[in-house]
């Protein structure tokens, strides 16, 4: 955490949306090192919330039960609210494929119940949190995170009240709920071979404290409507599961299923037409709405000829890793080191290094 986004988080009040998830798990558990006064984690889990509170034990945690489709239930929970992380959504694309008003009731309008609550009750920061699967989307799940996307930017441009609203973008975060990993090592226990989809498939990888890093920095940092994507290197689905069959010295291998409904083979954190407003930020990109103000004119005969990218950034033209690469990668997470020690496996971690 950087120290201006520590200086801006003491002494506030932080309302996390969908707090019971991953996400809303590494955000407590980095907010609370920085002296905020309060952490809300508002969502519908009250089992998660119940274990979550006796997981950090701390009096500036509070938990409020409510639905982001619900208008009221947001708007009573973020009054006196200072920041307010966006996180709660439906992210299975297969779950969303097969329900999809489902994933525009919570996905698009539960997020502007989001953001008109942040209006209503002059929160002074909002960032909501996309995915790479908003960028030349394919799926519900992805159309649904682009119209979010939009729909940040469009209030963004009202500039009403004083609320500023900006948000991230990022791909596979690793050994989160619902990820490929966690998957992988349940096929494994029960002596199943590794379900791939198709070998060449590839996939950005970031850890779930780097999702909390880019997050914080676009709280800091963000301007009306601005998106930030975290510089970030991809791996094949191959070299991800042969590693992962490597450490875990599993035998029965893997098989390819075949490409499923609603999957890309690579995904784009930045399109080609939103390289012409990215600027390289160092270790993240930043993508500058097509559109800053109420601006008709502005939209419709002013253009950009510079861009970063010629053919945007993706999965399959970033840093692509090696499977020994992907090995040192995951030996170097908690959450597969506590793994290894449930199965009693030991690795030469060290000189993988």
């Amino acid at each position: 955490m950087t120290e201006k986004a520590q200086k801006l988080i003491e002494g506030k009040k932080i309302m996390i949306t969908g707090g019971t998830g991953s996400f809303g798990n590494a955000a407590v558990a980095a907010l609370l090192k920085s002296k905020p006064e309060k952490v809300i984690i508002f969502s519908r889990d009250e089992k998660k919330q119940f274990e979550m509170g006796n997981k950090y034990n701390d009096d500036r945690l509070k938990f409020i039960i409510g639905d982001i489709r619900e208008k009221d239930s947001v708007e009573r929970a973020a009054y006196g609210v200072d920041f307010i992380f966006h996180a709660a959504a439906l992210k299975q694309v297969p779950n969303c494929e097969f329900f999809p008003i489902e994933a525009i009731k919570t996905n698009v309008l539960g997020t502007h119940n989001v953001i008109e609550a942040a209006v209503k009750n002059q929160v002074e920061r909002v960032v909501v949190l996309s995915t790479d699967k908003a960028v030349y989307p394919i799926n519900v799940m992805g159309m649904t995170k682009a119209l979010m996307e939009k729909i940040m930017i469009a209030v963004s441009r009202e500039k009403r009240g004083k609320t500023v609203f900006c948000g991230t973008r990022y791909g596979n975060v690793m050994f989160t709920r619902g990820s490929v990993i966690p998957y992988f090592i349940e096929l494994m226990e029960q002596g199943k071979s590794l379900k791939i989809t198709n070998k060449n498939m590839t996939r950005f990888m970031m850890s779930l404290p780097e999702s909390m890093d880019l997050v914080l920095y676009a709280l800091a940092h963000g301007g009306n409507g601005d998106i930030y994507v975290k510089k970030a290197p991809a791996a094949t689905i191959e070299n991800l599961a042969q590693a992962m069959i490597e450490i875990f010295n599993f035998k029965v291998g893997f098989e390819e299923i075949g490409v499923r409904p609603g999957e890309k083979m690579h995904e784009s954190l930045i399109s080609i037409e939103e390289s012409y407003r990215t600027e390289d930020c160092g270790y993240y990109y930043k993508i500058s709405p097509e559109v800053p103000e109420m601006d008709y004119k502005f939209y419709y005969f002013k253009g950009s000829e510079k861009r970063i990218f010629p053919n945007g950034y993706t999965s399959a033209n970033t840093n692509i890793l090696s499977k020994e690469e992907v090995k040192r990668l995951l030996l170097s997470m908690g959450e597969i080191q506590n793994e290894l020690k449930k199965l009693k496996i030991k690795t030469n971690f060290n000189n993988e290094k």
